[in-house]
């Protein structure tokens, strides 16, 4: 009899460090959350371009650099708020160790095995440490999320186990020999709460647009600051125009705004008890398209009892209760709810199979009462049993059916019916509001079960899921990958679907290019939440679910997933609005520097008159909108839809700006600080234009920043004081109409443009 490591030999192994703990944290440090804020390359250009400005020009012209404070601190705010949030709920959703010490069963934390520590693992349970089998009751190891290989693996005394694997059938007792950094396959677990902003499509595209921005700057920013030191003009004044000319080249804030909508989104959906454990995740809800969801535990409650049991055959009611009570040394939840309202005493299993879901029955022999079986009818029964065709009627009414049948021996063929098992399962009475939320938001559902597909249909029609009607036996469909395809997209409701076969189904629908979530709570569900686009995992679930899911419900409630899919779509339409503003400011930008450059003329602004039109045509208002409720579908092409509002809203920006100031600076009357102001009223004018498109649809809260943005602007052009510090002066009438006129013309091209691109949009 094993006993485990006495408390003594614990304390001496956590002394010498050879405890189950890895460097590795849930999310990043504060000194690397600090660090990942403020050294960014964006963060360096405008702090050394803020230099310049308070070595050659005057202090208010540098007010641009306080975007490096606000930045960095809502950044390192906001992530600081995730980190907790993050880290909390991965409390709560670590799975417990079972193990041995001093003769005892315990339960510890995954970090507080020790080397030599007995572990106890059954069905669904994560493997934490790597070991060696002391003791094996029919163990089966998944090994596939660290080999690639889909069939289980059967375990002796002596073999090897690996951690990240995880237990699909039987039990074992594992002698601790790899712990924390010594591990094979430790990062499993700790990789899966990392607070991360890699691997994520729209960060993707938006380097991309970076990336291109930043080879027009080089050169434009090159050729206005060459044309502005041969004007000659003196080195301050040239040094000011090319700062001016430069800095709102720089989308400063995009990047920001696209970690803060992640990581508010990651608080938001914290508060619901939904765990986001890979960032990015955040982003994939809004791009589901197919939500595969098991039966068990999704559509119905958790667990089932125990109905009634049918003896066949003459065999007596005790006798077959007392085998289904001793069916299986480690019960499942099936056979839980069983093994709770039977008794068997005198019976003693010897030789056993455990239930796995690729068998889909257990065994086990008993010296004095012979050889026994319990699984799904249609798998120990012949077909023209009249059990089974009775099982199949009581299928149909979505009870879930188990037959006890009498073997010669654990493989024989040799069967003869003993009785039908009858289990109830309680539909969950917010499915059908949930299945029509999803059929309303363009969402296909899609119910794949290990069960008998007659009673998974039963289910499905009483939550109002599509063609329910037609059930599909998952082991019908063909092996050919495009077969399966055609036949996966054909039907919705599927049952004895293996591991194996829920897998395939993942990857046939992403050959159809869908974007496809899979929720699930056992064992049988890890393979395909890993290979899906977004796994979702109850929090009751087994750990291996749990491990390799990208959102886990810890309050196993699946109401829950329509915030989450709302939350998606809000974080990715509007990060695309915010993406708009930054982006309309670098092409206008990059335009007047290269007609400034052309023209050889002083540049039309100072660094102040870009950061009050920044501040209040994108800054503000990007941050509000960056985090404001919208329910838009994700749609592909983020890069081109961005360019295509961008560039025909910067050119029109631009245009009538030089066009405002070339009109100013043919007026001789006119100074050069008053030709800055009226190019300065142009710009905000049409950008605040290009701010009003975006905004829709209008709301009351919408409105009101909106109504606000014009007003400072309009305080800043009118109240001395402040149009003083702004460097601002409006002494000719007709420049200020000509500049107010043009932007009119300029805001009604650009709706024109934009409206002409949507009708192209939708002809295409």
């Amino acid at each position: 009899m094993h006993q485990g490591l006495t408390g003594a030999q614990v304390a001496e192994r956590v002394a010498r460090g050879s405890v189950n703990t890895t460097a590795r944290r849930s999310s990043r440090t504060f000194g690397q959350i600090l660090r990942a804020n403020l050294l960014t390359r964006f963060n360096a250009i405008i702090a050394v371009l803020c230099g310049l400005i308070l070595v050659f020009g005057q202090p208010v012209d540098a007010l641009f650099g306080s975007v490096v404070v606000v930045n960095s601190a809502v950044g390192v705010v906001q992530e600081l708020r995730a980190k907790r949030t993050l880290d909390r709920l991965t409390l709560l959703t670590e799975a417990p160790v079972r193990v041995l010490r001093d003769g005892r069963e315990v339960s510890i934390r995954p970090g507080e095995v020790v080397v030599d520590d007995l572990v106890l693992l059954g069905p669904g349970e994560k493997v934490p440490v790597d070991g060696v089998v002391r003791e094996a009751d029919g163990v089966e190891i998944d090994e596939s999320l660290l080999t690639g290989e889909s069939d289980p693996v059967e375990k002796r005394c002596g073999d090897q186990v690996r951690s990240g694997t995880f237990v699909t059938a039987g039990s074992c007792l594992l002698a601790a020999t790899g712990v924390g950094e010594k591990a094979y396959a430790a990062r499993l677990a700790a990789e899966a709460s990392r607070f991360e902003l890699t691997d994520s499509e729209l960060m993707t595209a938006i380097n991309r647009l970076l990336q291109l921005v930043t080879w027009i700057i080089v050169p434009i920013g090159g050729l206005l600051v060459v044309r502005l030191f041969t004007s000659g003009a003196s080195v301050s004044d040239a040094v000011v125009g090319s700062v001016a000319g430069v800095v709102p080249m720089i989308p400063e804030g995009l990047v920001l705004m696209t970690s803060v909508a992640f990581a508010v989104g990651v608080i938001r959906l914290g508060r619901r008890r939904c765990l986001v454990q890979e960032l990015p995740a955040v982003e994939v809800l809004a791009r589901v398209d197919t939500l595969c969801i098991d039966k068990t535990g999704t559509l119905t409650e958790p667990g089932m009892a125990l109905r009634e049991v049918l003896p066949y055959d003459g065999v007596s009611p005790g006798v077959a209760r007392a085998a289904l009570a001793r069916a299986e040394a480690k019960p499942n939840q099936t056979m839980r709810a069983i093994g709770d309202r039977l008794s068997a005493d005198g019976w003693h299993a010897g030789e056993t199979v455990p239930f796995s879901s690729a068998r889909k029955f257990s065994g086990a022999s008993f010296p004095e009462h012979g050889t026994w079986l319990v699984g799904a009818p249609d798998v120990l029964l012949p077909d023209d049993d009249p059990a089974r065709r009775e099982a199949q009627g009581l299928a149909a009414t979505g009870r879930r059916v188990l037959a006890l049948v009498r073997s010669a021996t654990l493989t024989s063929r040799d069967r003869r019916t003993a009785a039908l098992v009858v289990l109830e399962q309680r539909v969950r009475a917010d499915a059908p509001d949930m299945v029509r939320y999803f059929a309303a938001q363009g969402v296909d559902v899609k119910v794949i079960s290990g069960d008998d597909p007659a009673a998974v249909g039963a289910i499905a029609r009483q939550v109002g899921i599509p063609s329910a009607d037609a059930p599909v036996d998952a082991r019908s469909l063909p092996q050919e990958p495009d077969a399966l395809a055609d036949a996966v997209a054909g039907h919705t409701v599927f049952g004895r679907a293996t591991p194996q076969r829920k897998r395939e189904f993942v990857v046939a629908l992403h050959a159809r290019g869908r974007t496809v979530a899979m929720t699930g709570d056992g064992v049988n569900d890890a393979l395909a939440l890993k290979d899906s686009d977004l796994g979702v995992a109850m929090g009751s679930g087994s750990p291996a679910t749990r491990a390799v899911a990208q959102v886990v419900l810890l309050g196993d409630n699946f109401t829950a997933l329509p915030h989450v899919l709302a939350e998606g779509r809000r974080v990715l339409a509007n990060i695309e609005h915010v993406a708009n503003l930054f982006l309309t400011k670098t092409v206008y930008a990059a335009l007047l520097a290269l007609l400034v450059g052309i023209a050889q003329v002083p540049f039309p602004f100072l660094p102040r008159h870009i950061t009050i039109v920044g501040t209040l045509t994108i800054g503000v208002p990007g941050f509000f909108l960056a985090l404001a409720p919208n329910s838009g579908r994700a749609r592909p092409g983020f890069v081109p839809r961005v360019l295509r509002f961008a560039v025909p809203a910067g050119v029109v920006a631009a245009s009538t700006t030089f066009a405002a100031y070339a009109v100013a600076r043919f007026n001789t009357a006119s100074s050069l600080r008053a030709d800055r102001s009226t190019a300065t009223l142009t710009l905000f004018l049409v950008a605040f234009a290009a701010l009003v498109v975006i905004a829709r649809p209008y709301t009351r809260w919408r409105l009101g920043l909106l109504a606000v943005m014009a007003g400072c602007f309009a305080a800043v052009a009118v109240l001395p004081g402040l149009r003083q510090i702004a460097d601002l002066t409006f002494p000719e009438p007709r420049d200020t109409l000509a500049g107010l006129g043009l932007a009119v013309l300029g805001a009604a091209v650009l709706v024109v443009l934009l409206r002409l691109d949507r009708w192209l949009t939708r002809v295409g």
